[in-house]
């Protein structure tokens, strides 16, 4: 049942933080098998960073999480409840911020962080009001409540996208590239923002990123996934000199000028 508190605590749901269990995850999409055999877990509280090539599937794993794919085989379990299973919407406060932002351009930002409880019923208008603004005060965007998104720079877009996660009272907190498209001080600051929300609110947080930088940085464990499967998981000590030769160009890759990486590319493909 939809809360109908008009209080919003800055650790709602402190005590109720689910962790994330994925036992041997297989995505196929026809002939392309996208995810192959993934196991993982996400402990409760944690910041878990999950990085890897472009296309190795790691958007697709958020998704499964989400309950937004359903897997070829496999499960997913935020909890005990199974990812995939509607009725776990209704147990579990799980928020997603999409790459893009997402934003509706029609919407002020104030009735974008408004919309899901005015849809929901979950409180009248002044407890919307009241959580919607100290979602807003959380991120400093107290000043940006009546501007349209066309108005914001990327970086505001990205910070009122995680305010309006904050206002679904998450348990399980969702990032697909919350630093793509961002100057390394904004991307920096992003970061800074996800670390600061673990501590305010305890809750579980997933990140996918290609950003070193704040997986090292914040994560307190990382995860590598590279075509389809999960490569190396550790502490986020462990990839500061990583010793696999993949990983290492991955996460620090050397620019060769006499041995181009897309000169290696057709190579592959003659």
């Amino acid at each position: 049942m939809p809360t109908t508190s008009t209080q919003f605590s800055a650790t709602p749901f402190a005590e109720k933080t689910f962790g994330v269990t994925v036992t041997n995850l297989t995505k196929k999409f026809g002939s392309a098998t996208v995810l192959k055999d993934v196991s993982l877990e996400v402990k409760p509280g944690e910041i878990f960073c999950l990085m890897g090539p472009s296309g190795s599937g790691k958007s697709v794993l958020l998704k499964h999480i989400a309950g937004l794919e359903t897997a070829t085989s496999g499960s997913v379990r935020i909890g005990d409840f199974d990812a995939a299973d509607p009725a776990t919407r209704d147990k579990v406060h799980l928020a997603l911020v999409f790459q893009a932002g997402a934003l509706f351009n029609s919407l002020t930002v104030y009735d974008n962080l408004a919309l899901y409880p005015r849809e929901h019923r979950q409180c009248n208008e002044a407890g919307i009001r009241e959580r919607v603004m100290h979602a807003l005060s959380i991120l400093s965007l107290e000043k940006a409540a009546q501007k349209f998104p066309s108005e914001l720079s990327g970086g505001m877009k990205k910070r009122v996208a995680i305010a309006r996660a904050l206002v679904m009272e998450p348990q399980l907190l969702l990032y697909d590239e919350p630093t793509s498209e961002l100057d390394p001080v904004m991307g920096a600051t992003i970061s800074e923002i996800i670390a600061t929300l673990r501590e305010q609110t305890a809750v579980t947080s997933i990140v996918v990123t290609h950003d070193r930088d704040l997986a090292v940085n914040i994560a307190d464990r990382i995860a590598i996934i590279m075509d389809g499967k999960i490569r190396a998981t550790g502490l986020k000590a462990d990839f500061r000199n990583p010793t696999d030769p993949q990983i290492a160009d991955f996460l620090t890759p050397v620019i060769d000028l006499k041995n181009p990486r897309f000169k290696q590319l057709e190579n592959n493909h003659e």
